[in-house]
């Protein structure tokens, strides 16, 4: 055996050169689990705040939206965009946990490098990793938030603000993404549902003891659940509402006039309704002058987005013992407005009070497949007067919601009075239009015999 004596040149450097080795091992392993501990302290922390984040209650999110603080402010923003604030969230988080496993599979591959052991080694350390990550890093943040969710929503506020524009064409993608699988194969999932359960329906009522009102109302059942705020909401432009800088004297002829127990209040422009005046607080301030500020009665306003399904709305609605809701867009810029009693016909048809009359008449039917509807009317009612299937024009209509917009989206253009154009088993002839609008148009609605002679 060769001697390793320390003054033997060669086994001095051999010396020297292992133990420097080991010391680098060494910093090696040490800064892989100093980083691995904070990349772990990360992941909890982003699970934490997806917790807090979608736990607020209303009442915290209301004190977020009125706070004259920053940090709630930029809390009750993030929370208007809340699928973009999740994507952020989960990739941030995703790319943290996948950071962690390559840690224990490096630190693992340094232990036992090339040997028979390795893969079996790099396997227990990733489970390992992965049980750490689930109970470390997801389970007990989200535990602990629970009680200081608030707390800790205004200090990650300021970081996810610029995270989501560091992360800004990744959560653009998925988000793309998702949308498109969610329109092409879900949603058309649901209506191949709807078509089924309508089928089941018909067949079950052929012979069934009904009246054509009950028929209605079970078509109205089926149907609920597939019906958006956007399809049977008042456009805004047909929204009757006060100014908020009215006095008493001039407001009460207008509440008169109009006969309706809740009016929407704006200052500058209709597209930011403020609030609702529900008419029965006025009444014990009747005899009171114009210097009376009826505006401090002004409620606040529900406000619901124009994609929100109206059986979700109803729950609000019983939930928030609230009426009326008005609906927005996007950019928080009124569309719309809707009714406990709009929902509500969407089942029993048709609720007409002392108040109506026959100008809310919106159609004439001329025979069994020709009808005139003004412009205005939404394609729901269209569908839903005429018996079709409520996708009938979804792949031409795009986001026209109205027989005007059905027109428009047709010619590509602002059709004159007296064109006519064809859509399937549909003739349109324009009846009455401007240079800015369709205001009238006659539908024809060929059956499907006549269709199958007319295509032969």
């Amino acid at each position: 055996m060769e001697s390793t004596d320390p003054g033997d040149p060669l086994s001095y450097s051999l010396l020297q050169l292992l133990q420097s080795s080991l010391t680098e091992l060494r910093i090696e392993y040490l800064v892989a689990i100093v980083g691995g501990f904070i990349l772990l302290l990360l992941s909890a922390l982003t699970s934490g705040a997806e917790a807090a984040f979608f736990s607020l209650t209303e009442r915290e999110l209301e004190q977020c939206k009125t706070s004259a603080r920053p940090s709630e402010q930029r809390v009750y923003r993030l929370l208007q965009h809340p699928r973009k604030l999740l994507t952020t969230i989960l990739i941030f988080n995703n790319g943290i946990n996948v950071a962690i496993i390559t840690v224990f599979a490096y630190v693992a591959w340094q232990l036992f490098g090339a040997s028979t052991l390795a893969a079996g080694a790099m396997v227990a350390c990733v489970l390992f990793a992965t049980f750490f990550i689930v109970f470390c890093a997801e389970v007990l943040p989200k535990v602990y938030v629970q009680k200081r969710r608030l707390h800790l929503v205004r200090r990650m506020a300021g970081v996810l603000v610029k995270l989501q524009w560091l992360v800004r064409p990744i959560s653009w993608l998925l988000m793309f993404i998702n949308e498109y699988i969610e329109r092409k194969y879900i949603s058309k999932g649901y209506s191949h549902t709807l078509e089924d359960l309508h089928h089941s329906l018909d067949v079950a009522l052929t012979n069934a003891d009904t009246s054509p009102e009950e028929r209605k109302i079970l078509r109205g059942v089926v149907n609920f659940g597939s019906i958006t705020v956007k399809q049977i909401m008042r456009p805004r432009i047909d929204i009757v509402s006060f100014q908020r800088s009215l006095t008493l004297p001039e407001l009460m002829p207008e509440i008169v006039q109009w006969g309706y127990s809740r009016v929407p209040v704006y200052t500058e422009s209709t597209a930011q309704i403020e609030g609702i005046l529900y008419v029965k607080d006025l009444l014990p301030h009747l005899h009171n002058g114009a210097d009376f500020n009826w505006q401090q009665l002004v409620r606040p306003p529900f406000f619901v987005p124009e994609n929100k399904r109206i059986a979700d709305l109803f729950q609000d609605f019983k939930e928030k013992h609230v009426h009326m809701a008005v609906v927005v867009n996007e950019y928080g810029a009124t569309v719309g407005l809707l009714t406990l009693e709009d929902i509500v016909e969407e089942i029993v048809g048709e609720i007409n009070d002392e108040f109506d009359d026959d100008d809310d008449i919106i159609y004439s039917q001329l025979d069994e497949n020709t009808f005139i509807f003004d412009g205005k009317t939404s394609l729901h009612d269209f569908c839903k007067i005429a018996e079709l299937p409520f996708d009938a024009f979804e792949e031409v209509k795009g986001e026209n919601e109205t027989v005007a917009g059905l027109m428009l989206a047709l010619f590509s253009r602002i059709p004159r009075t007296g064109e006519e154009v064809d859509y399937g088993r549909f003739h349109f002839t324009v009846e009455s239009a401007d240079t800015k609008r369709v205001k009238r148009v006659k539908i024809n609605v060929a059956s499907k015999k006549e269709q199958y002679h007319k295509v032969s």
